[in-house]
């Protein structure tokens, strides 16, 4: 939506296709969180990422002023909160490793802070964490879906219930072949996500789709939250291998989710959660805060859908080698990198030098390892890992 739009207002005849609805995806059914984090988690940029760390901090955090500004200049009401992020640690040790990683994030450029959990207003269970300032938390499905209303206003010829079936060489340029139609253009640009797999004129393994459940609970009221100790509006998301999110939303209720997350089966369907990692999820909930399931605050709905990981753990972008452009992966962090990127690739296309934020993840070839950190035994590992840390944590605390 965010590349149509841009390439609209630079004078393009633009043709947008859609499998399902604009924002059906990822773009609406995800955990809410507005995050300058990239690089999976901001351990995984300390470490792998640490001699581009200032570069892919300077991406995100201008990812997150974009959005925000698309929110405060079109007027979009989607609940935001402009109140940041915390990366939370459970334990001391989780804490004395935050202090590390805050220092090298600031030495970075990253606007972060460690917070204690008590100062800052965070539940009990937590002993602190990096405060992301920049950021905050939203509604997803209210911004995605008035971000779809302004481009069915705008000049793009939007298709909906219109899956790409194939993209073929066509003289100077390509063609589209959906169900219901051709379309020939002078450029095609991929922006399919955690569904490129299923084009084979896609590079090979850019994308691991997975599958990550979410929920929400009934409504907490103000007391009742306090008693936990979290006063603080902020987004949360824990530091595990496979992390666990939480928000607090304006109705009261609160966001949670993932900590399980599935490979995908091919194709990839709609599905429904499953019962089994929802009830989990609720035992996390109540591990969390017992106090609120102690009085019936519990999950009332729960929803998933499918993001997008790369072997890199960054998102991606290029053009292969029949000349298809695409910018893919955002790796749980979309609600910011997605429209952001989106814009700076329309740039691209509409013959425009690469952005320096664009570089920074431009793959000149598009050749792409296998990901076995994101197959069903390693993810099974990892959750093991996660549940043994959790024990650990609460063995100290007795």
């Amino acid at each position: 939506m965010s590349a149509a739009r841009q390439l609209a207002e630079r004078g393009a005849d633009v043709v947008l296709l859609e499998a399902e609805f604009c924002g059906w995806g990822a773009s609406a059914r995800n955990a809410g969180h507005l995050t300058p984090t990239i690089a999976g988690d901001p351990q995984l940029l300390a470490t792998v990422y640490r001699s581009r760390a200032r570069e892919l901090v300077r991406l995100a955090d201008n990812a997150v002023r974009f959005v925000e500004s698309l929110i405060h200049e079109e007027a979009v009401d989607c609940d935001y909160e402009p109140v940041g992020n915390v990366s939370v640690a459970l334990t001391d040790g989780g804490m004395r490793r935050a202090a590390r990683i805050t220092r090298f994030l600031a030495s970075a450029g990253a606007e972060v802070e460690l917070v204690d959990a008590a100062e800052f207003g965070l539940p009990r269970a937590m002993r602190g964490g990096i405060l992301e300032r920049r950021g905050g938390v939203l509604n997803p499905g209210r911004l995605a879906m008035q971000l779809r209303g302004r481009l069915l206003g705008s000049p793009v010829r939007v298709f909906e219930g219109s899956p790409a079936r194939s993209v073929e060489r066509a003289g100077t340029g390509f063609s589209v072949l959906t169900p219901r139609g051709r379309v020939t253009a002078g450029h095609v640009l991929l922006a399919t996500n955690a569904f490129t797999a299923e084009l084979g004129s896609a590079p090979r393994r850019v994308v691991v789709p997975l599958w990550v459940t979410l929920a929400e609970t009934s409504q907490a009221d103000a007391d009742l939250l306090a008693s936990t100790g979290w006063t603080s509006r902020a987004g949360i998301y824990t530091q595990h291998l496979i992390l666990e999110s939480y928000r607090l939303t304006a109705a009261g209720t609160i966001a949670f989710g993932t900590r399980r997350v599935q490979p995908a089966r091919r194709p990839l369907v709609a599905r429904t959660p499953d019962t089994k990692i929802v009830d989990e999820l609720a035992r996390a909930f109540a591990e969390r805060f017992p106090s609120l399931a102690d009085n019936r605050v519990e999950v009332r709905e729960a929803w998933g859908g499918w993001i997008a990981m790369t072997p890199s753990w960054l998102p991606v972008a290029g053009t292969t080698s029949e000349g298809l452009h695409y910018a893919v992966g955002f790796n749980g962090h979309g609600v910011a990198q997605a429209p952001y990127i989106g814009h700076l690739i329309a740039d691209h296309i509409a013959g425009g030098p690469r952005a320096d934020d664009l570089e920074t993840i431009w793959r000149a070839r598009p050749r792409y390892l296998p990901a076995p950190i994101f197959s069903a035994p390693a993810l099974s590992l990892g959750w093991r890992l996660d549940r043994l840390g959790d024990h650990i944590a609460r063995a100290r605390t007795r």
